[in-house]
């Protein structure tokens, strides 16, 4: 395995490349950098979206390493140069979303555990950030804060949803769920054009990053599959339980998009309002992908961020059933 780097986006640091094998045999491709300080603030774990590759976060990795982190990147099973579950690697494609959980369990495990400094925070977007919500919620990262851009609490990019998600599970029971979803190819989203992009209001970010994702090949994932669809949907429905939430008792900051045309901003506004540990700020004007903006908008990202990590100890918030056993 190797970086695929292209002329505007070189690989900060000195990084470590490494393999990682998951419980279920699928390999990723995993990154890991330490920084020049004697006594680093602590490691940050950087957990994607769909359709992304470690080569998109060369920046942000530069600038947590310019904070003093280590950090840790790695590409989800089915996208970037990690291990795939189809034929077509262009296929956006998973079995079961539990499956993920696997992914980030063997990062935890032969990486963030035994060779990164601590405390260990998380970083994550999208797909990646309602998958580091959801362990936060079942108690299995060691992370001491999380902070989550444009969690994928719900979807705005799907219309319909309640009938589009039906379909995609007559269509999974009728055998296509490694088909495209309908509408659905080889493109990459990073490779569109700039002009009506989901993603971010900056031209030359967005032009890097689709240099990068032209260089990786089929790295850079095309649609999802109905498969992945159909475990979205259903892996979507837990955040809309008020109970769900409260019950997250990790340090938690969510930073959402003030114009995300892909994940619904009021959801992701309605889960925050419930954590009993957390917070959230929507950035106005912002896109999607909050850490590809325009710099007036990274520049408030970072602004929270700092104020946010790396923190001091917090007291854990005890459950409502911890109160009433206590009292």
């Amino acid at each position: 395995m190797e970086f695929i780097v292209t002329p505007d986006n070189p690989v900060p640091g000195e990084p470590t490349l490494v393999d990682v094998t998951t419980r279920d045999g699928i390999v990723l491709r995993a990154a890991y950098w330490m920084p020049e300080t004697e006594e680093p603030q602590g490691t940050i774990c950087l957990i994607q979206g769909r359709a992304e590759f470690i080569e998109k976060y060369f920046e942000v990795v530069g600038e947590l390493l310019d904070r003093g982190f280590a950090v840790v990147a790695f590409d989800w099973r089915g996208q970037g140069l990690s291990g795939r579950q189809v034929g077509n690697a262009r296929k956006g494609y998973v079995r079961r979303f539990s499956d993920f959980r696997h992914d980030l369990e063997a990062v935890r495990d032969q990486i963030l555990v035994p060779r990164m400094p601590e405390p260990h925070f998380g970083l994550a977007h999208s797909m990646g950030g309602a998958i580091a919500l959801n362990a936060a919620y079942e108690s299995w990262l060691p992370f001491r804060r999380l902070v989550v851009t444009t969690p994928m609490i719900a979807l705005s990019l799907v219309k319909r949803t309640r009938l589009v998600a039906i379909l995609m599970r007559i269509l999974r029971l009728f055998g296509m769920g490694k088909m495209f979803v309908p509408g659905g190819g080889e493109t990459s989203i990073s490779t569109l054009p700039f002009k009506g992009n989901r993603l971010t209001t900056d031209r030359v970010r967005y032009a890097r990053n689709a240099e990068a994702a032209h260089a990786i090949g089929a790295g850079a994932i095309g649609a999802p599959t109905v498969a992945w669809l159909d475990g979205a949907f259903r892996f979507m429905k837990r955040f809309a339980d008020p109970r769900y939430a409260i019950r997250i008792r990790l340090p938690t900051l969510i930073v959402a998009a003030g114009e995300d045309p892909v994940c619904a901003t009021p959801a992701i506004e309605r889960f925050a309002s419930r954590l009993k540990a957390g917070s959230v700020i929507v950035l106005p004007g912002a896109r999607h992908e909050i850490l590809m903006e325009r710099d007036a908008i990274r520049e408030q990202f970072w602004a929270a961020f700092d104020a946010f990590i790396p923190g001091t100890p917090d007291p854990v918030v005890p459950a409502k059933g911890d109160l009433a056993e206590a009292g």
